[in-house]
């Protein structure tokens, strides 16, 4: 069974995840960006969702996750839940 360890931020809108990729390239930290803007409980931990199993998050989010290497973020994922950045680690 696949484990991950990612880190998330979960925006309402898609054009918010524009703004923080542009502040992620400004060098601002993804986990200091999860504690301002994500609207997910996770986001106190600096996005922190720990390590998992596969099956355990929503397809969308999944998938885009298993296309990431350590340490690489992805685009926009839309899932039920609003808009998702995704650090792999």
């Amino acid at each position: 069974m696949s484990k991950f360890r990612a880190k998330h931020i979960l925006v309402e809108h898609s054009y918010e995840i524009d703004d923080l990729l542009r502040k992620i390239e400004q060098g601002i930290p993804f986990e200091k960006l999860a504690q301002d803007f994500s609207q997910c409980p996770s986001g106190a931990q600096g996005g922190d969702l720990g390590e998992f199993s596969k099956g355990m998050m929503v397809k969308p989010f999944e998938q885009a996750l298993e296309k990431l290497k350590p340490g690489e973020i992805s685009g926009p994922v839309k899932t039920q839940f609003g808009h998702h950045l995704i650090l792999r680690y």
